[in-house]
């Protein structure tokens, strides 16, 4: 969508006009890839006019929608996503492609905030971004059929398990943040352990955070309840 150009406005004014506004697009999506990759969906439209720098009716025009601006942010890690699929079902050992994509896609989440909220929500007005989501789905029911006809995923794992799992790595990645980045690692061994079959070959058990890294990102998530525990505090005057 791209701004109305003046009238009466000369071929260098217009073309001047048209790289403004795309520049103002950079500018937001950049904006937009760092916020939603560090804090998470949660950010709004307001942040992210600020951190780009341009008013809230330059971003409305850009992105009508909150769907549209999450839709071009993610559009190249949704081509990931659906391709990290098609690179396991080339793998020809079933099981070895099915644990390969579960991690793949847990670290799509671990280095992406705003991706990690992307994989556990849906936004039906974003039909681009729903139609690579569905491609991933069928890819991933391919994986399940192949890797149980081969013995080593147990007959009881459903896709629905996969959901599961990316909801429960997406808050342990919210939780740890920076404190303990590579607490999800652990949590997708034990999961990968859970789902195989006796039999299967597994990878080796990352090991846990270290205490100290675990109480820093425990401390890090009391801190948001002690500041609303004090704003409702009653004032006293001095």
């Amino acid at each position: 969508m791209t701004s109305p150009e003046p009238l009466g406005a000369s071929p260098d004014e217009q073309r001047e006009l048209r790289a403004d506004a795309e520049r103002n697009r950079e500018r937001i999506l950049a904006a937009a890839r760092t916020l939603f990759a560090r804090e998470g969906l949660g950010v709004s439209m307001a942040a992210v006019a600020r951190e780009a720098g341009v008013g809230k009716a330059t971003l409305s025009r850009r992105f009508a929608t909150r769907e549209d601006l999450i839709t071009a942010v993610f559009a190249d890690r949704m081509d990931a996503y659906a391709d990290a699929t098609d690179t396991a079902l080339a793998d020809p050992d079933p099981w070895r492609g099915f644990a390969g994509y579960v991690h793949a896609v847990c670290a799509m989440q671990a280095a992406d905030r705003g991706f990690a909220d992307v994989l556990t929500m849906t936004f039906p007005a974003a039909k681009p971004l729903e139609a690579r989501r569905a491609q991933a789905y069928n890819g991933l029911l391919e994986l399940i059929a192949r890797a149980q006809a081969s013995g080593h995923l147990r007959p009881e794992f459903s896709d629905r398990d996969m959901v599961i799992l990316l909801m429960a790595n997406a808050g342990v990645i919210a939780a740890t943040g920076d404190a303990a980045p590579d607490t999800w690692q652990r949590l997708v061994g034990y999961m990968l352990r859970s789902f195989a079959a006796p039999g299967a070959e597994l990878p080796t058990l990352p090991p846990p955070p270290q205490p100290r890294a675990l109480y820093r990102a425990m401390v890090r998530l009391a801190r948001p309840h002690q500041t609303a525990d004090a704003d409702k505090r009653p004032r006293h005057p001095a």
